[in-house]
């Protein structure tokens, strides 16, 4: 039974990992996809909203589907489809094409999410989770050091699209031979946590719980925006070299994998809420030094503090709900906070593409300083909770 969960644990671990790699893909890439298919730049903002709508969609629906199907299944299936789209992507003659699959990988990577987190949660425990989420940031790490290869090699940005989907079908396989394995740890559905007998208004009426889903969102917003745009901003507004804003990008990535396995045993010595503020402090002078007309190294190394100081942002914001709104709230408001933080990861970034596109690159800078700025406006706001907002508990509802 322990090897049998630690080969479970192992696979899930480059599970994670790969479900990084794409997003990692598109910042250097997609200077390459917009010349070779003569589109604005700021039409990224399409890939990024359609691939959240699936991922939406099946985030939410992966629930039942793991009812029904299992996790084992759910995990093969997923992981499938994103091997697919990966491999559409790399074979699209138009970028119609691309925005079509968007919504297949969307789809994939929120059902293989769910699904990780799922049996995380009964088999691994939280120590495991915040792992895993690390391992996703050294996935997105990674990603941009596939494409740069292939760009600095002469090759096509396909290949980098095409290696990937190679890995993920690797997976999806890997998921077939272990697909009744996956189902050991599952608990009963006798065990599985009650709902909330909370009415839902008196959820909704609770202001920290929008105010806290509009800073996930913007911290979102942030985080994509830095690795998405740094690419473009590096080698045209500071003259790096093709190769090196390459690897400052993955190097940003990867700051925030570091940051996120060295913060988290800091904030169970110090507190999460001392962390936290340090954090959002540190975000803001990253982006400060993004935004100086600087040599490009300023720029790189506040792409550095940036991804640092964001790594425990999400994980401790999210431990730290139902400080905020109380426990009965606690659970739906998760929930809030994940759809903001989804939608604000694929808007705002695209407003900030908009901005480059019509003013010009080092639009960056200004933009990630004053979303870092209004991320700590937002987390104080929501912190500042009114007596009775979420410190009475709603009696149960009568059936």
């Amino acid at each position: 039974m322990t090897r049998t969960r630690g080969g479970m644990l192992l696979l899930a671990y480059f599970a994670f990992i790969s479900l990084g790699l794409p997003d990692g893909l598109l910042g250097v890439g997609w200077p390459s996809i917009s010349e070779e298919f003569g589109v604005p730049r700021e039409t990224v903002g399409l890939l990024l909203t359609v691939g959240t709508v699936g991922y939406l969609t099946s985030s939410v629906a992966a629930g039942f589907t793991i009812a029904r199907l299992g996790v084992g299944r759910l995990l093969a299936g997923s992981t499938a489809l994103c091997a697919i789209s990966l491999a559409a992507y790399a074979a699209s003659p138009v970028l119609a094409v691309m925005v079509a699959f968007a919504l297949v990988l969307g789809l994939g990577g929120g059902a293989i999410d769910s699904g990780l987190n799922a049996y995380a949660a009964a088999a691994f425990g939280p120590r495991h989770m915040n792992w895993l989420h690390a391992f996703f940031g050294l996935g997105v790490a990674i990603g941009p050091l596939i494409m740069t290869t292939a760009l600095s090699a002469g090759l096509s940005w396909r290949w980098g699209y095409g290696v990937v989907a190679g890995a993920q079908a690797l997976l999806a396989g890997a998921f077939v031979v272990t697909v009744n394995r996956w189902a050991v740890h599952r608990p009963a559905n006798g065990d599985l946590p009650a709902p909330p007998a909370v009415p839902i208004r008196a959820t909704l009426v609770i202001p920290a719980v929008w105010l806290g889903a509009l800073a996930f969102g913007v911290y979102v917003a942030v985080e994509v925006a830095a690795g998405l745009w740094a690419y473009t901003l590096l080698t045209e507004g500071r003259g790096i070299s093709d190769a090196v804003a390459g690897v400052c990008v993955s190097g940003y990535w990867a700051c925030l994998f570091l940051g996120r396995v060295v913060q988290g045993i800091v904030a169970e010595r110090v507190g999460s809420g001392q962390v936290l503020w340090a954090s959002l402090a540190g975000m803001a002078g990253g982006a400060v030094l993004v935004a100086l007309p600087a040599p490009g190294w300023v720029a790189a190394l506040g792409l550095g503090i940036i991804g640092f100081s964001a790594a425990p942002v999400f994980p401790l914001m999210t431990l730290m709900t139902a400080d905020r709104v109380g426990e009965a709230h606690a659970d739906r408001t998760i929930g809030v906070q994940l759809g903001a933080s989804a939608l604000g990861g694929a808007l705002l970034p695209g407003l900030v593409g908009i901005l480059i596109s019509r003013v010009d690159v080092e639009a960056l800078g200004p933009s990630l300083v004053v979303m870092s700025l209004l991320l700590m406006l937002l987390y104080a706001a929501s912190s500042r909770r009114r007596a009775g907002d979420s410190t009475i508990e709603t009696p149960a509802v009568q059936t």
